[in-house]
């Protein structure tokens, strides 16, 4: 099983949780487009950097 470290309390807790069972910290959710968005971003400033 996955896991990620809450930023909070630093305790392991499962990659997939949406908040952490220690501490009650909410892990903030990234919406697809967002990432989509980023991922064209990156794409198209490297395009700009090679020509």
């Amino acid at each position: 099983m996955k896991k990620k470290e809450c930023p909070s309390c630093a305790m392991d807790v499962d990659a997939k949780a949406d908040y952490c069972p220690v501490c009650g910290y909410e892990f903030p959710q990234q919406s697809k487009i967002t990432q989509w968005i980023v991922i064209i971003l990156v794409i198209f400033l490297l395009y700009l950097w090679m020509r």
